[in-house]
Parts: structure tokens; C-alpha cells; sequence
């Protein structure tokens, strides 16, 4: 053996392996090669502190306490005779239900969006006030898209030659160039 004082031998009794990657027990505190390193293999002595394992219910997915000593098969079964609140009907519920209310549109999403003028529930196509045809108020609620508004209308109503009066006070000509 060239380097005897790296790693450690393996706990186990039958196997004393020299391992250059041990691993420690985080139950009894041994070290122990790849093939001991699991409760039953090295047949650990302090598991039960550290290998606790709570049932959950198949039909609930409600965690199920099991004392010490009891089995754990029989005590799901009795959680799911006498205490289990499964609802059968939760199952078949559906997730898309928000049905959009833009005449010939069939989408559904699964939350509601909803438009802030007239309150109508839409899909995400359909969700802005320009693309359902809102008639819940005259111009957009936010001040950027009733800027926008402004501008697109104000636009296409000037002569390719008119003058312009920016916010700022400064006179532009616009032309075409």
C-alpha cells in the first residue's frame, strides 16, 4: 500500500475496505464504503432516529401520523375508511372555465382577464379594449395609450403639409422629404 494513511477502512465488520471516499452514517455516526452506507445494509442500530418515513393518503394527499410500533398500511386505511375527505367531483373540475366574451370566440383561460373599462372577461387575444370592441368608457383608462390615441387621430387628419405644435413650444414644419 503506497498511501496507507488516506481514507478510512469501512465499519462494517465483514468488509474493512479501504475507501478513498468514505461516507459517515448521519445516524449511528460510522464510516461505511459505498456498498454498507444505507440503515439495512450495515444494519444500523440508530435508524429509527433518523429513518422516519410519514405516510401520505393515495386519495387525499393528506400526510397520515403513525405512532411508533403501528403500522403504517393499516393506519392509512383506516384514515381512508373513517377520516379521509376525498371528493371525487374535485377531480373532473375543470381548469379552463373563463370563457372570453367576444361574439365568435371560444377560447377559455384559466384565470379571468378582466377589462378594466367595461369588466367583461376576455381571452388573452381579445383582453385589450381595441381588439373586443369596448363600449365601457370613451377612451383608455391609462394616459400613455390615450396619448397614443391622440396621436394616431390627429395624424391622420393633418395636411402633408401642416405645421405641428410639439409640447415643448417649438415650431416644426412637417414635410414630406
Amino acid at each position: 500500500m503506497e498511501l496507507p494513511w488516506l481514507g478510512e477502512h469501512c465499519s462494517e465488520r465483514a468488509c474493512k475496505q479501504l475507501d478513498f471516499l468514505p461516507l459517515k452514517c448521519d445516524a449511528c455516526g460510522e464510516v461505511f464504503c459505498k456498498d454498507h452506507i444505507r440503515y439495512d445494509d450495515h444494519r444500523c442500530s440508530s435508524a429509527y432516529k433518523k429513518n422516519v418515513q410519514v405516510p401520505v393518503c393515495p386519495l387525499c394527499n393528506v400526510p397520515i401520523p403513525v405512532q411508533r410500533g403501528e403500522v403504517p398500511d393499516i393506519v392509512v386505511g383506516a384514515h381512508m375508511d373513517n377520516d379521509c375527505k376525498y371528493n371525487p367531483a374535485q377531480q373532473k373540475q375543470r381548469i379552463f372555465t373563463n370563457k372570453c366574451l367576444k361574439p365568435g370566440c371560444k377560447r377559455k383561460e384559466m384565470m379571468k382577464v378582466v377589462c378594466e373599462q367595461c369588466g367583461g372577461n376576455f381571452c388573452i387575444k381579445h383582453r385589450h379594449p381595441l381588439d373586443h370592441d369596448c363600449k365601457g368608457s370613451s377612451h383608455p383608462t391609462s394616459k400613455a395609450g390615450y396619448a397614443a390615441l391622440m396621436r394616431a387621430s390627429h395624424t391622420a387628419f393633418k395636411p402633408a403639409g401642416a405645421i405641428g405644435v410639439p409640447s415643448n413650444g417649438s415650431l416644426q414644419h412637417n414635410r414630406c422629404r
